[in-house]
């Protein structure tokens, strides 16, 4: 058994969150974190909102309210959705806890303390209109180095530089397109070239990393410059040191907190446990593993920032140094980042209507099939394309004609003919066939989903379907009425690969699981659910916020398991929803219309 923390970046709380975000961190971690609960791992899946920045100042002016109210609002909303969806977090926290405040303020004065802060001057980007600091991300522009007219201000996508929001040509603000002003200001520096021995090292030993990532990583070694990690602006966490903590217009770069909030939730999750110090079994034990998913764009922050604020922690940079109240941390074991997903071929975006958002698909389909369409064509090594119509495709063809149908014909058969598990006489060939390919499948689909390859392992899974389609057919049990025996046995058969499938596709389709568990007359929990409580702040009792949590502890285990005979099915009703084809122009209509 291994200690596995399962680490998913943090949705910004400026907005509801669409599916091209849940696609890229949210679907991923929690197959892979449930697929290894089942086999035998211990899992923390930690997370939260992300909630400081200049964003948030810039939706809080628009919509009226406070920055602290607008936080509040969306992380609820948010909470909710990502709850529906079914995401298996042991904690899905915030960033304006006072426990994350704490756990930051730490990490920033042992960077400090041990040389990696670095004071200096910088021209940094104003918004003329409001006075207000542009992050490296709000400024836009012409890449100075490849002529990419998209460049933002902290690097250019499109040739994996490393870029200074001045070094754009014709620079913009993403905010409201005005040129922005630069004017000079203080930080604190991160300083990465300090760094750039040990993640080189450290990098050189991630083979099993997807290429894309583990290269765009290593690319990034080759310009490694010291990077702000304090901002101009009242909305943050201060900054721990004296001089700079009384200053309300100096915070902490929003970019340096989140990323610690992995940290902090794991901590806020022991203290919640009641063991306050249970996070260092994944933190500070180097046979710990550690996977991180994210979108692409967030990968130089998890490959390269991150690590380098861990080794600082440690110690473990060029200027040496001593950990702080949190003992040595350990290094991401992988970064799994996902491409983009697109809504009908264009980029979703929001401001301009072109955007499912998670809660009104949830609101109309069944959680599990957009969990299906982004596992078997999402976004896991190259962009992808969400269309209605495979949506649609997809949902009726393979979730209802394929897996639905091949439950609800055995079940009935079983209900009509027996009223519970029947027993198996002697197998034939073409039964013990068919049970050894299912018994076969564990392994495959398994050391799949181990290693993020989770399209191939649905594709194995529901490849398992098909045969088992196709076994019922060919032996036609409708036909057996008379030999009760071999009705039986077929039966038998046709209900354990149905079993066993149904493990397999738990971590994709953890609602349909639990239903098709208990339409074969199984007991207990498939596809633990997660809840939402409403917590009090660990240390400002005036503050109260939602919280995912859940027990997922007790899950069957990643193998077949024999059913029972005697068993009682009742008669079964359709798991999934077939769509009508009307969907497809009623859902491009409603978009359009926005």
């Amino acid at each position: 058994m291994s200690r596995i923390l399962s680490a998913v970046a943090w949705p910004y709380a400026n907005g509801p969150r669409h599916i091209g975000h849940v696609a890229g961190f949210g679907v991923p971690s929690d197959i892979f974190s449930r697929y290894m609960r089942m086999a035998g791992h211990d899992v923390l899946m930690v997370s939260g909102t992300d909630e400081h920045g200049t964003p948030i100042l810039v939706q809080a002016e628009k919509e009226g309210v406070t920055p602290q109210e607008l936080a509040d609002r969306y992380n609820r909303v948010i909470v909710e959705d990502l709850q529906a969806l079914g995401l298996s977090y042991d904690l899905f926290t915030r960033t304006t806890t006072r426990n994350h405040y704490a756990v930051v303020q730490e990490m920033f004065r042992t960077v400090h303390r041990n040389g990696y802060m670095v004071e200096q001057s910088t021209m940094g980007a104003i918004s003329p209109s409001t006075g207000r600091t542009l992050p490296d991300r709000y400024v836009e522009g012409t890449c100075p180095i490849c002529g990419y007219d998209g460049a933002r201000g902290d690097q250019c996508d499109n040739c994996g530089n490393q870029l200074d929001a001045i070094d754009l040509i014709n620079p913009r603000s993403r905010i409201n397109g005005e040129k922005p002003k630069f004017v000079e200001s203080t930080h604190f520096f991160l300083d990465l070239p300090a760094f750039a021995g040990a993640l080189e090292a450290w990098l050189r030993t991630r083979a099993d990393w997807r290429p894309n990532v583990l290269n765009f990583s290593l690319n990034l070694i080759d310009d490694m410059r010291p990077r702000a990690m304090t901002r101009d602006i009242d909305w943050g966490i201060p900054v721990p040191l004296a001089g700079w903590e009384e200053n309300p217009a100096k915070r902490l770069y929003v970019w340096f907190d989140a990323v610690i909030g992995y940290l902090s939730a794991s901590v806020e999750w022991a203290r919640r446990t009641g063991d306050p110090e249970a996070w260092r079994a994944w933190w500070n034990d180097p046979e710990a593993l550690s996977y991180y998913f994210m979108g692409k764009d967030n990968i130089t922050f998890h490959s390269q920032i991150w690590p380098a604020e861990l080794l600082g922690y440690d110690g473990r940079g060029d200027k040496g140094g001593e950990p702080g109240l949190f003992g040595d941390l350990q290094l991401p074991t992988e970064v799994v980042s996902s491409e983009f997903l697109t809504m009908e071929g264009k980029k979703f975006a929001s401001s301009r209507g072109i955007v499912i958002y998670v809660r009104d698909m949830l609101a109309r389909y069944q959680p599990d099939a957009l969990r299906y369409f982004i596992s078997v064509a999402g976004p896991e090594s190259q962009d992808a394309d969400f269309t209605w119509a495979d949506f649609l495709r997809r949902t009726n063809d393979e979730l209802v004609a394929g897996w639905g149908n091949l439950v609800n014909r055995t079940a009935s058969m079983i209900h009509k003919n027996f009223g519970e598990i029947p027993a198996a006489g002697t197998l034939a060939d073409v039964d013990r066939a068919m049970l050894a390919q299912s018994s076969a499948a564990f392994g495959q689909v398994g050391e799949l989903v181990g290693t993020h390859r989770h399209r191939a392992a649905i594709g194995e899974a529901m490849r398992l379907v098909q045969e088992a389609n196709r076994y019922v057919s060919e032996t036609e049990p409708w036909k057996l009425t008379q030999d009760r025996e071999r009705l039986g046995t077929v039966l038998n058969t046709a209900a354990q690969v149905v079993s066993d499938a149904n493990t397999l596709l738990a971590p994709f389709l953890p609602h349909s699981a639990q239903r098709i568990h208990e339409t074969l007359g199984s007991a207990g929990v498939l596809a633990p659910q997660p809840r939402i409580d409403e917590v009090t702040d660990l240390d400002d009792e005036a503050r109260t916020y939602p919280v995912i949590t859940g027990d997922y502890r007790d899950v069957p285990t990643w193998q077949s398991r024999t059913l029972v005979p005697g068993t009682p099915v009742a008669k079964p009703t359709p798991v999934f929803t077939k769509l009508d084809d009307s969907i497809v122009e009623e859902e491009l209509a409603r978009y359009a219309e926005r």
